[in-house]
């Protein structure tokens, strides 16, 4: 990340260089010693908690400004729904069902990326969170139209890297899963959930919840395949039940296709008369 600013005093990266090649005394030795900013086991202190919750909201915010970026459509969804190539392969039947929707999602980034590049890559650019299933489908579909896709991983006690197709420079990698969550959605233009579990429902509900308290601006909320939203959410016992408003139900759609998805969103900026 380049340093634009003028200034009269000397800089970080010098200083860090020059710190390094001090002569090698038990004091240059001691962490004492280090410069702040360039010693890891300080900056992992319990204590520098609030400045890692800086840093981690900074670098991709600064990153993704310098990208020009000013919109997203953001993709959440499963995991392990499969490709439909490798169904056979899944857990479950319900999964290998749910394998149309890699494709759904896959066609949709392309669509959206398409529309993305007639931006010059400023809006409408698809996110992801960087991992497989639905995620990997996502970036799939933007790398398919040609264009750049953002994807916002995050550490997990277990093994786990980027899919191969998000756009290497905008490729984050997070600590804090409420850090990643504000990047979802402050540039969100369009919210879309594909089917998925635990990490899927903790997205949508608070992506729900930002909007129906007016935390966030109202923009097309899509839940792809209704069957299986239906499913496993009573959404109208929740309003039967008064726990939240009859006009809340309004604050997304289903929707079953790429193209359906495209149509709502263009309508729903579409210039008005």
């Amino acid at each position: 990340m380049k340093d634009d600013r003028n200034s009269q005093f000397r800089d970080s990266r010098s200083d860090r260089f020059t710190a390094e090649q001090v002569p090698d005394t038990p004091q240059t030795r001691a962490p004492a010693y280090r410069l702040a900013f360039n010693d890891l086991d300080f900056l992992c202190r319990e204590e520098l908690r609030p400045v890692r919750l800086q840093l981690e909201l900074l670098k991709p915010e600064m990153i993704l400004n310098e990208r020009g970026i000013e919109s997203t459509v953001v993709l959440f969804g499963g995991a392990r729904i499969p490709e439909p190539s490798q169904k056979e392969n899944a857990r479950t039947k319900t999964l290998a069902d749910l394998s149309k929707f890699y494709d759904e999602a896959r066609e949709f980034a392309r669509l959206m990326t398409e529309k993305s590049m007639q931006t010059y890559g400023r809006e409408y650019v698809v996110a992801t969170g960087g991992g497989p299933g639905v995620m990997e489908a996502g970036n799939r579909g933007a790398d398919d139209a040609g264009g750049n896709s953002i994807g916002l991983n995050i550490v997990l006690p277990h093994e786990q890297a980027p899919n191969e197709y998000v756009t290497p420079g905008l490729c984050f990698n997070f600590h804090y899963f409420a850090i990643r969550k504000m990047h979802f959605l402050m540039r969100a233009k369009a919210v879309c959930c594909f089917p998925g579990g635990f990490g899927t429902l903790d997205e949508l509900f608070e992506a729900l919840t930002l909007i129906q308290t007016e935390r966030m601006n109202r923009v097309p909320f899509l839940l792809f395949g209704e069957e299986f939203w239906r499913g496993i959410i009573n959404w109208e016992a929740l309003s039967d039940a008064g726990t939240i408003s009859p006009e809340d139900l309004e604050l997304f759609r289903f929707v079953e296709s790429a193209s359906e998805a495209v149509r709502i969103i263009d309508e729903w900026y579409a210039p008005k008369d």
